[in-house]
């Protein structure tokens, strides 16, 4: 499969491959996370499980860097190709989010520094959270893939009530309408 030449990098190729639930984060959904520190692109700490109220994390892969190459083959990985376009549509979708939503993260394996370049070119409103360690993707043995020798976070969002996680949607496709499903999440 090739991509096909996009207008701006928050487009997705219309011929991406679809991701099939293939059952790896059916275990989520009402578990207690882990007491485990992530380092945030505001280079504060953040320990999700003690947060109070909602949280939404938004869980991806990885974001590309403009004129640096994507991993080979990354558009025929289903659901790896739209990051960026995710994280914007919760940026342009903050407002409303913030009405139902306490905290919102965006998580990836990649360091803070690696994170920030993105936060900073797009101007998120939130901050994303890195588990360049795995420790809380181990925790709650959330599914991966591997891309070029990385080893990545399969995409997949998260609604947490406190320290329980209420809701889980996964596999994400299109990333871009991620968000929808978490807006709609209020209103079932």
């Amino acid at each position: 499969m090739t991509s096909t030449p996009q207008s701006s990098y928050l487009d997705l190729p219309d011929n991406l491959p679809i991701p099939q639930d293939d059952g790896a984060a059916d275990h989520l959904q009402g578990k207690k996370l882990d007491s485990i520190i992530l380092s945030a692109t505001n280079t504060s700490k953040i320990d999700l499980s003690k947060l109070s109220g909602t949280t939404v994390v938004f869980i991806y892969p990885m974001t590309g860097v403009p004129g640096v190459a994507l991993p080979d083959g990354w558009d025929d990985i289903p659901g790896a190709r739209g990051c960026t376009p995710q994280a914007c549509s919760y940026r342009d979708n903050y407002n409303e989010l913030k009405t139902f939503v306490d905290n919102l993260f965006g998580l990836s394996v990649q360091s803070s520094e690696y994170q920030k370049e993105l936060k900073d070119r797009v101007e998120l409103p939130y901050e994303i959270l890195s588990d360049s360690d795995f420790k809380f993707a181990n925790s709650l043995n959330l599914p991966t893939f591997e891309a070029n020798s990385m080893k990545l976070l399969k995409r997949l969002t998260l609604i947490i009530k406190d320290d329980v996680i209420i809701k889980k949607h996964y596999p994400v496709f299109p990333s871009n309408k991620d968000v929808n499903w978490v807006l709609n999440s209020f209103f079932a």
